[in-house]
């Protein structure tokens, strides 16, 4: 009789670590570092079985042929019997999960390839029954406490190196992918839905009424009549210039200083009593101006449409793709030699606001379990949504292994702690068989 023992690489093509699986389902499998450990493991333990079944064969043999000569050796003989027995039939029964015994299809033997698909239905109910629970999963997220965790991380220097670094690696990568022509068109149709399809005249008419109301124009005004004064003051010669430059050619030229003179007199004390006095009637003939403009922006249709004529003449579509690719360009140059350097400002500054978080989610309960709240919510969306597309995975993935192949897979993962009950049964069936004969040697003796 053979028993199962061999290694379970043998009658396999041998690669360079030797294959897990034998038949047409190998073909191309290539042991990993941890296979070959565990294959090396599951084939000292079945020599390890066999060796004591063997054992107890051979007991058996001695003992049987010497048992008259010898009656004591009769309880040798049924321990020996036992074992073997026991033995055997753990085989049986170990060997009956993977393959037909001996290639003799027995009914109810070769479990794990017949009945691969609902191994794999099975499992994967089971993962999510008991591990893809809503609740379940909300509650480990909750015992880990991830915000407090991810906080250490990202205050430490480290971890703000590491999102700084890992982000840079995303925004080099999203520039590579973006079409700068593709983005210069988002950009430009913006342009034209925000800032050019809405009417000019009453957004600015408002702004400017609000700016007239605080009086924040004041001081533009004030500026304004202080260049002026500023001006007159030191151009008295360009003031009498053209005073005498418009005067009839019969006044004489003296005429025509005293006259510019005493115009560049009047226009200077003019705008130094506009500067002094806040309340000068030129200011308030301003103001009135102004806010009648703003007023004008807003209800005055005429106004609109030449606020629509300016609008047209500063923004026409040469101006607009001119903007947009300006816009892009500016932006993608900013952030690429930002991100290209540890030193730059907006790197430091990213850093700086990563460890912050990190401090606060380690610092701030309340924050902190916002943000483990958050984290429980969209876990508990995403398993109550998706478990059994997830479960899913595991039944589609052994659907597609192949038979003979998925039996070996599991073999070589549990196969060696199997061996142990060959090595039990052999055990147990001699101390079952020795005191079955020793009992009924008392009894029927």
């Amino acid at each position: 009789m053979q028993v199962n023992s061999e290694p379970i690489t043998q009658q396999a093509p041998h690669g360079p670590s030797g294959p897990l699986q034998r038949g047409p389902a190998v073909v191309g499998h290539q042991f990993s570092a941890g296979d070959a450990e565990k294959a090396a493991a599951l084939r000292k333990m079945k020599l390890v079985a066999l060796g004591l079944l063997i054992a107890m064969a051979i007991v058996f043999v001695f003992a049987f042929a010497l048992q008259r000569e010898y009656p004591w050796l009769q309880y040798v003989r049924a321990a020996a019997e036992g074992g073997m027995v026991g033995a055997l039939a753990d085989w049986f029964a170990v060997t009956a999960l993977f393959k037909y015994p001996m290639g003799i299809k027995i009914p109810h033997t070769a479990i794990i390839p017949r009945r691969k698909d609902q191994i794999g239905a099975s499992l994967g109910e089971f993962v999510e029954t008991n591990f893809l629970s809503e609740q379940v999963v909300q509650d480990k997220l909750a015992s880990i406490n991830i915000a407090r965790k991810a906080g250490e991380w990202l205050a430490a220097p480290g971890g703000a190196e590491r999102v700084a670094k890992e982000g840079a690696a995303v925004i080099r990568g999203a520039f590579k992918v973006l079409n700068d022509d593709d983005v210069q068109a988002v950009i430009e149709g913006m342009v034209r839905k925000h800032l050019l399809a809405p009417p000019w005249g009453p957004p600015v008419g408002r702004m400017a009424e609000r700016i007239f109301a605080d009086g924040h124009h004041h001081q533009l005004v004030d500026l304004l009549v202080d260049r002026a004064a500023d001006w007159v003051n030191d151009n008295h010669e360009t003031v009498s210039r053209l005073v005498s430059d418009r005067s009839p050619t019969w006044v004489p030229p003296f005429v025509d200083g005293l006259v510019g003179d005493k115009v560049y007199v009047e226009i200077l004390k003019f705008t130094r009593a506009v500067q002094a006095d806040p309340n000068h009637q030129v200011r308030k003939s301003i103001d009135k101006y102004l806010n009648d403009l703003a007023q004008d922006l807003q209800y005055d249709p005429a106004m609109i449409a030449r606020a629509e004529d300016i609008k047209k003449q500063v923004l026409g579509d040469p101006e607009v793709r001119e903007l947009a690719s300006r816009t892009w360009g500016t932006v993608k140059s900013a952030l690429l030699n930002a991100v290209d350097d540890p030193d730059s400002d907006l790197t430091v500054r990213f850093k700086a606001a990563v460890r912050d978080f990190g401090s606060r989610l380690v610092n701030d309960a309340e924050l902190a379990g916002k943000v483990n709240a958050w984290i429980g919510d969209a876990a508990g969306y995403l398993v109550r949504t998706y478990r059994s597309d997830i479960a899913g995975v595991i039944t589609d993935t052994v659907a597609r292994w192949d038979a003979e192949e998925t039996s070996q897979k599991i073999e070589l993962q549990v196969g060696k702690d199997l061996q142990f009950i060959r090595i039990n049964g052999t055990v147990v069936g001699s101390l079952a068989g020795l005191a079955i004969f020793t009992v009924a040697h008392l009894v029927f003796g």
